[in-house]
């Protein structure tokens, strides 16, 4: 018996650190590209703008098809989306890692990852749904998404790393490495069989993909065009600025798109994702509290290594030390608290944790001056970490346990659009302030 337990939380451990290793690859590439976009433009012959705008169609494709992948795999079955979401990722890996020009760039890393990331991300969240009792939620929900924030905190040192002693392309070189890894651990890792299998909504999926393309695009170019006011120089139409025309066009067709889900399900037809997911109430206190958390994690994680590199001048390398302060915290946190207190109430863990991060923000800006030194970010990150870490805790475990295992798929897909979205915002919003303040 004793050598049965100690197999299973073997194969617990190994399903744990697979699911982890797939949330920080998806997010390690994009704080790598950040940090190395001069260098990058150089080698594939482009500018800095023609970068930016293979970060940014990365980032609609994903938010573009996180609602189908979470579909997907609950046609197909996620271990299967999540493998395929693997290799697609890996492919896209490949490519960028050998890129001539901006074109074969953006087909390696905008399309192929982006795709990949949008059938990996749902498929993790359902998958520990399906390996981990409710009690061990919390804990692996934690550890799973602290990988992932501690991916964009270490991003900027190994970027500067590779960037400076060998090249950018190695990163993408050992994202290959690790997508094999993934997929030979893969095999440890339990899944339900999916129901009968149903045709894919392909109407629902192109209003969900133009919709919320829409939105995150406006997000996108806030920083150029201004969000309401257009910028001199900007274009503009009827005295307003292309973003909230961006947001109001992708907002009317997301209300299409619901009115095509009731549609469907008044027919008896599978939809995309059923409306009614969204009347149960804890579901929708959760998916809010990551939308929140994720605009201001996003906007602390692009303002600090912005601050250090630009205003201080800091290296790749001496902006990623000063930014892994906060993994410390983050890791504790996110694996500390389930355990030391398991019996706390999850909304009192997160009012603690959304605390600890507002604290670690209010600290930073007030401290944030030209003048300053790079000490200021130590106290503000390790907070922000503190905080970060609470709320993985929790978060993950309360959305998902608000609905049936079966539903987990549509409940990632979900989640991980809010958290696009709430990244994408917090980005411009750090930018903005960012500048005024300096």
């Amino acid at each position: 018996m004793t050598e049965s337990l100690g197999r299973q939380a073997g194969s617990a451990g190994t399903v744990l650190v697979t699911l982890a290793a797939g949330q920080f690859l998806m997010t390690l590439d994009s704080s790598v590209m950040n940090v190395s976009i001069a260098t990058v433009a150089k080698d594939v012959g482009t500018t800095v703008t023609g970068i930016q705008a293979a970060i940014t169609l990365y980032t609609l494709v994903m938010a573009a098809f996180m609602i189908t992948g979470g579909k997907f795999g609950q046609i197909v079955g996620r271990k299967r989306a999540f493998a395929l979401g693997c290799v697609i990722y890996g492919c896209g890996s490949a490519i960028t890692a050998i890129s001539p020009n901006l074109p074969v760039l953006i087909l390696g890393w905008s399309c192929l990852e982006g795709l990949g990331a949008a059938l990996i991300l749902p498929a993790i969240v359902a998958l520990v749904a399906t390996n981990f009792s409710p009690e061990g939620r919390p804990r692996a929900y934690g550890l799973v998404a602290s990988a992932g924030a501690i991916a964009v905190a270490a991003g900027p040192l190994i970027g500067g790393l590779f960037t400076t002693y060998l090249s950018w392309r190695w990163v993408f070189v050992g994202e290959v490495l690790i997508v094999l890894t993934i997929l030979a651990l893969a095999r440890r890792i339990a899944d339900v069989a999916p129901e009968t299998r149903v045709p894919l909504d392909l109407i629902g999926t192109a209003l969900s993909a133009l919709g919320l393309g829409l939105v995150v695009f406006g997000i996108l170019r806030s920083g150029s065009w201004g969000f309401v006011q257009p910028k001199p120089g900007a274009p503009e139409w009827l005295g307003l600025s292309p973003t909230i025309w961006l947001i109001l066009g992708g907002g009317i067709v997301v209300y299409l798109f619901i009115a095509w889900e009731n549609h469907r399900l008044t027919g008896g037809e599978e939809p995309l994702v059923n409306p009614s997911i969204l009347r149960n109430s804890t579901l929708r206190a959760g998916l809010t509290s990551f939308f929140f958390q994720y605009l201001l994690q996003a906007g602390l994680f692009f303002a600090v290594p912005l601050f250090l590199s630009v205003a201080l001048g800091l290296s790749p390398i001496a902006t990623g030390v000063r930014v892994l302060p906060l993994s410390i915290t983050l890791l504790l946190a996110a694996a500390g608290v389930p355990k030391v207190f398991p019996t706390a109430s999850p909304r009192r863990v997160v009012q603690i944790g959304f605390l600890a991060l507002l604290a670690g923000i209010v600290v930073m800006v007030a401290a944030l001056d030209a003048g300053a030194g790079a000490e200021i970010v130590t106290w503000p990150m390790l907070l922000a970490g503190l905080g970060v870490g609470a709320l993985a805790s929790q978060l993950g475990a309360v959305t998902v346990s608000s609905v049936p295992d079966r539903q987990s798929g549509e409940v990632g897909g979900l989640q991980n659009t809010v958290t696009n979205l709430g990244a994408s915002i917090g980005t411009a919003l750090a930018g903005a302030v960012l500048i005024a303040t300096l």
